[in-house]
């Protein structure tokens, strides 16, 4: 796929066919032969298969690096657990060795009639007590830890079993979004110029009938409130990732999809959010479209795939598809699902998200 084609196409905001305004019923056809619009919708419908595949991918990476941190803290967890086994063996040891040779095999009973000096027996009688008692509680921390050993490693290979299917559904996962993004740049590749186009002038004037009818609805009329200080700083973040590309699985600093910019941007501005779109439209607080700030996160589709960061003025700043580079948009440049704001009051990232 040439470098020309790419730039001609990802010039465009990704959108499926439901969303553009209906077609002229005369519609020009294309070289092809296909109509510009049955093209377009084609192409979009191959954006959106490779970007669900992507997400999925993302979704099934951040599973895996939270498991495998779980493999390596209770390696550690077991290696501790071994560890204190050996030191309660080797105390209950001692104490056996102790006792063998503090007994004269009488009980404490007969070796009072029989001492010379009944003190002194008494005194070895309480030493024989207190190693008595010492071997109650070594032997009790001893099946204690035999037990916790033993569980810990019967979790240890549980956990590293499900790495090890989690690493395998990731390889799954990125072979399907290779092949689809080959199948993306099989259609671009057979394109001539004037579809390629066509395609653009077509799309980008769905977009702007789409982001004028959401603004007739009234839907963003009172937007743009002042953003919050993490806001400014994801925001900014953001925009001045303008003009990289877009790679699938990438989260910066020299690429991107659509959800690793906008965890990365608020990451940057200290707060740790999910990493994938599904999962961020899922956990994050929702606001309405009216009370947007500059900051927040729109998400869109059906299916929460595609996810971009507000930055005001109606306009957001996203990783379009595969091919494109990080831009500015409309915010109606893809059909929108709703949106979420990373720091809305009540919202804690939880434990396993790290900052990324």
């Amino acid at each position: 796929m040439s470098g020309s084609l790419v730039r001609l196409v990802c010039t465009a905001a990704v959108s499926v066919a439901l969303a553009l305004p209906a077609a002229p019923a005369a519609a020009d056809p294309a070289p092809s032969g296909q109509s510009v619009p049955a093209l377009l919708t084609e192409l979009q419908g191959a954006y959106r298969e490779a970007e669900k595949a992507t997400e999925t991918y993302n979704g099934t990476a951040e599973k895996l690096t939270r498991q495998r941190a779980e493999v390596r803290r209770l390696d550690g967890e077991l290696a501790r657990a071994r560890a204190s086994l050996s030191d309660s063996r080797g105390a209950a040891g001692r104490l056996a060795r102790q006792q063998y040779q503090s007994s004269s095999g009488l009980s404490p009973y007969v070796r009072l009639l029989l001492a010379r000096d009944p003190q002194r027996a008494l005194d070895q009688g309480q030493v024989i007590g207190r190693l008595s008692r010492e071997r109650v509680a070594t032997v009790g921390r001893l099946t204690g830890d035999e037990r916790r050993a033993r569980e810990l490693a019967a979790r240890a290979r549980k956990a590293l079993a499900q790495e090890s299917a989690l690493a395998a559904r990731q390889r799954s996962q990125r072979d399907d979004v290779r092949t689809r993004l080959d199948a993306v740049e099989k259609l671009l590749a057979s394109l001539s110029p004037e579809e390629l186009t066509a395609l653009e002038t077509t799309e980008q004037e769905g977009a702007d009938a789409e982001q004028q009818r959401l603004t007739s609805s009234g839907a963003l009329d009172a937007t743009d409130d002042k953003p919050s200080a993490a806001g400014d700083r994801a925001v900014r973040f953001a925009v001045d990732q303008v003009g990289k590309p877009y790679e699938w699985g990438a989260a910066g600093p020299a690429a991107y999809d659509c959800s690793g910019l906008t965890s990365r941007a608020w990451a940057g501005a200290g707060a740790a959010i999910p990493r994938t779109s599904q999962e961020q439209w899922a956990r994050l607080p929702h606001v309405p479209l009216r009370d947007l700030r500059p900051g927040d996160l729109i998400v869109y589709f059906p299916e929460a795939t595609h996810v971009a960061l507000y930055v005001g003025d109606g306009k957001v700043v996203q990783a379009p598809r595969p091919g494109g580079r990080v831009k500015l948009s409309p915010l109606a440049a893809n059909p929108v699902l709703g949106a979420v704001r990373p720091d809305a009051s009540g919202y804690a990232a939880p434990a396993d998200s790290p900052a990324r």
